[in-house]
């Protein structure tokens, strides 16, 4: 009689000692088995328009539709869902894959460019879902996995170690710099993206990103801290909120240093506080260079905003703060941004007042030599965009000025007659 190959590895297999079995059942298998069914395969369908070489001038743009692939995380039984958001931008519909193969649509609650992340709603309920763990307390060298789908293949483990925390890496297209990534040597490729990041112990402490390219042997996630102030905004406003602290910062380095006659080479220079703000409250100055926030170290700027959108709102931060010869310790708390405070930065800072007409986003003054003068942009031109956002509203305008005050500046989508030009202010 002939028996199969298939038939003959399920009979070696049934005969296996049960003590076999446990003792191959590792911490890292366990890990695996708890947490995989929390983690789903994300296709993300859109349509792209795109003028035909030879006949786009006789019959105009074409259309075809674009997939991309990546992974996610179940972080609630009721259907929420956390993903990278380069793997759902521009979708037109969302389709989730769970591990028993079911096939669920999904809608897109929120994103962020500016932190990769996005959270979703699975038209479904009563699914295995793993929370959003912690990662303040990560140590160099403890044992990660990394689960997701990568080149689409469906729930795939990789394992590693955490290799470094606070990376600073720049995006694939360098628009964008991120500051607080955790590094390990676990691999991660596209579709991977938006997978949980896990411990030996199962506690989910990032979410995992391919951002960089020809990056081998080397894998970035999003701290779990940093993902869920994160999340918590999109599910309550379907965005991430500005903060506001009152004080504007600017990377030291050597020139800077010499400018102000600095002695520290690293750190965040305070380069103007605003009156009945948060900074003033915590008594910072201007020319302070602040060293360190809750003992961590502070190289640059952008140090400062990840710990200020790391942390609750209003948590308090230590400041360690150098101010001559002196070293203070200082107490900052970020809070919402007041009323109105986008838009008045607008018509300080870069000279530009804007109103709603006839439902466009119209330029109704530009201040005579300011920089929006400079840059040529007159009364009734449209504002489109800021910062890589289609923006139709005042408030939502507002809220990505405050952003660019993080950021250093503002990038604006201006529309004159058939153009768009993209315009970036310093702020």
């Amino acid at each position: 009689m002939l028996v199969s190959s298939c038939g003959l590895a399920d009979a070696a297999r049934a005969q296996t000692p049960a003590s076999e079995i446990a003792a191959r059942r590792t911490p890292v298998v366990a890990v695996a088995e708890k947490v995989s069914p929390a983690v789903v395969n994300i296709s993300a369908e859109s349509t792209v328009r795109e003028a035909d070489p030879f006949f786009g001038l006789f019959f105009g743009p074409t259309t075809r539709s674009a997939q991309a692939l990546g992974s996610g995380l179940i972080i609630d039984p009721k259907g929420i869902v956390v993903t990278n958001a380069h793997v759902v931008e521009g979708a037109s519909r969302i389709l989730v894959t769970t591990l028993d193969g079911r096939e669920l649509e999904a809608d897109l609650l929120g994103s962020d460019r500016d932190a990769d992340l996005a959270v979703l709603k699975v038209k479904g309920g009563n699914l295995p879902a793993v929370p959003l763990g912690h990662s303040g307390d990560l140590m160099i060298g403890e044992t990660v996995l990394a689960i997701g789908n990568p080149f689409g293949l469906s729930h795939t483990v990789t394992t590693g170690v955490l290799s470094a925390r606070g990376r600073t890496v720049p995006s694939e297209r360098g628009e964008r710099l991120f500051t607080d990534f955790l590094q390990i040597d676990a691999s991660i490729n596209p579709g991977n993206s938006g997978g949980p990041l896990v411990n030996i112990l199962g506690e989910v402490i990032g979410i995992n990103t391919a951002i960089i390219s020809g990056a081998s042997g080397i894998g970035f996630a999003i701290p779990a801290d940093r993902a869920r102030r994160v999340v918590d905004d999109l599910l309550r406003f379907g965005e991430l909120r500005p903060l506001w602290t009152g004080a504007r910062l600017l990377t030291v380095d050597a020139e800077l240093a010499q400018r102000y006659g600095l002695k520290e080479r690293r750190g965040a220079l305070v380069f103007k506080v605003y009156p009945d703000s948060p900074a003033i409250e915590a008594g910072l100055a201007e020319e302070d260079v602040i060293l360190a926030v809750e003992g961590k170290p502070i190289a640059t700027r952008e140090d400062v905003t990840t710990a200020l959108y790391t942390a609750a709102l209003g948590a308090p931060l230590r400041l360690d703060v150098r101010r001559g010869d002196r070293t203070l310790q200082l107490t900052l708390r970020s809070v919402r941004p007041p009323e109105g405070l986008g838009l008045r930065f607008l018509e300080r800072s870069i000279g530009l007042v804007v109103e709603v007409k006839q439902g466009h986003l119209t330029i109704k003054e530009v201040a005579g030599g300011s920089l929006a003068d400079r840059r040529g942009l007159r009364r009734g031109d449209l504002i489109l965009g800021a910062n890589g956002q289609e923006i139709t509203a005042l408030d939502a305008l507002g809220r990505e000025v405050v952003r660019g005050l993080d950021r250093g500046g503002l990038l604006l989508a201006v529309g004159r007659g058939r153009y768009v030009y993209n315009l970036d202010f310093p702020l």
